[in-house]
């Protein structure tokens, strides 16, 4: 009797402290959601601290914490990631997210307020990625009327490159926007293993549309959806995966991870069936079994792996639509891609080097364009107009003529951008 009473005390006690626990999250999520509204109002906070990672406070803008134990507190509850096999830092989303989680389920100004209060978009660079990185964030700033956090992820020698080339962007432009940059790290477990098997950093993207637009798909998500992709072909007739696999994929033509969004927090709390053990394992005690069982059937590294996770995990995925990943392979042999048809490119994918060869002009057209354009010009005529000449001489090819589903939204966004502009003056 008496070890039945101590139990049920035991229980009383852990019981308290949990509610005290989440009591004081709810707190500390409140105190977040009422600095954002100071902020709105124009009352300044205190000075970020800059714990190794440079991180520019931008007004609007939380910073990181003040005190080193804030740093594993949850900065979004979702974030936008190419490469998933590279980990973000703990700092992107921490212990209260998932009551925050629970939080963006209600209704509410309040709480759309905090939940919209700015996206998070995590890149990759390396090499002579450096120009291409900097132009899809061109991209994203150009076109977003809501503020963005970059988690820029770079050889160690381009740090700088990063730091001088941001930081050279007009003030006006740098408000909008406030950046951390990592290095690049593989799992500890056979590190060489690793980073043979992919590509040094992957092909950037460029935004058509807001960066908020892409990010209101998370709205999107059922409780058990933990990352969303596009399918890697439209057609089965000409898809990769379902002619040439030889491991499992995600339903009949497989995923693409060119574009990825990611639910950090659910992410690090599933567990996830496999064709391993009939034990779930955590995303980190899931990839390395992965990758010993089927290295020698891997071709396209990370992305084969995703579709072996999401093969066996289908519940866990939500699937957009290929606008928001527009390829080569969607026009190359004439259009395949029936959202694009109807409103238009929303992000385009340049993989297989297409911004900087001559082997599809309508993809590196829109690169240039974007390149070449100098912060403050009217975009219509120094963005918009140069595109559409550069385009129509592309039209000798598939992709040239589908061109015009490349100008579609981005012109969209741009009256949309200039509109918001005006309003605010």
């Amino acid at each position: 009797m008496r070890c039945y009473l101590q139990a049920f005390l035991l229980c009383m006690v852990f019981t308290f402290f949990s509610l005290l626990y989440v009591f004081n999250q709810l707190a500390s999520t409140l105190e977040d959601r009422d600095d954002w509204n100071l902020k709105e109002q124009g009352v300044t906070d205190k000075r970020s601290h800059d714990y190794g990672h440079l991180l520019r406070k931008k007004p609007g803008l939380t910073g990181l914490p003040d005190s080193e134990e804030e740093l594993d507190r949850c900065k979004s509850l979702s974030v936008s990631y190419w490469n998933p096999y590279r980990r973000l830092p703990a700092d992107v989303c921490g212990v209260n997210c998932l009551l925050e989680s629970s939080l963006r389920e209600r209704s509410g100004s309040a709480v759309k307020e905090h939940r919209d209060e700015r996206s998070h978009l995590a890149v990759v660079a390396c090499g002579p990625r450096l120009e291409e990185t900097l132009t899809m964030l061109k991209s994203a700033v150009l076109l977003s009327k809501k503020p963005l956090h970059f988690y820029i992820f770079a050889e160690d020698d381009l740090h700088n490159h990063f730091r001088n080339a941001l930081d050279s962007w007009p003030r006006t432009v740098q408000t909008k926007f406030n950046f951390t940059i990592y290095p690049i790290t593989f799992p500890k477990e056979n590190v060489k293993e690793w980073k043979k098997l992919f590509k040094p950093c992957a092909s950037q993207r460029l935004f058509l549309p807001p960066v908020e637009d892409i990010w209101a798909l998370f709205a999107q998500f059922k409780s058990n959806h933990i990352a969303a992709m596009a399918p890697e072909h439209e057609e089965p007739r000409i898809g990769w995966y379902n002619r040439f696999a030889r491991h499992p994929y995600y339903g009949k033509t497989g995923i693409n991870s060119g574009v990825m969004l990611m639910n950090m927090t659910r992410l690090r709390e599933k567990s996830f069936k496999n064709d391993m053990t009939i034990v779930a394992l955590k995303w980190e005690e899931i990839l390395m079994p992965l990758l010993q069982k089927y290295k020698l059937n891997i071709t396209w590294g990370d992305q084969d792996l995703l579709n072996i996770i999401f093969h066996h995990n289908p519940e866990s995925l939500y699937v957009f639509p290929c606008q928001w990943n527009y390829r080569p392979d969607h026009c190359i042999y004439g259009s395949n891609c029936q959202q694009a048809d109807q409103e238009g490119v929303f992000i385009l994918h340049g993989n297989r080097g297409v911004y900087h060869d001559d082997k599809q002009p309508a993809f590196r057209a829109v690169y240039e364009a974007i390149q070449k354009y100098t912060f403050g010009e009217d975009m219509e005529f120094s963005l918009l107009q140069p595109l559409e000449v550069s385009l129509q001489a592309t039209t000798n090819t598939y992709c040239g003529r589908a061109s015009h589903l490349f100008t579609k939204k981005l012109k969209q966004s741009i009256m949309s951008v200039q509109q918001d502009a005006v309003q605010k003056r």
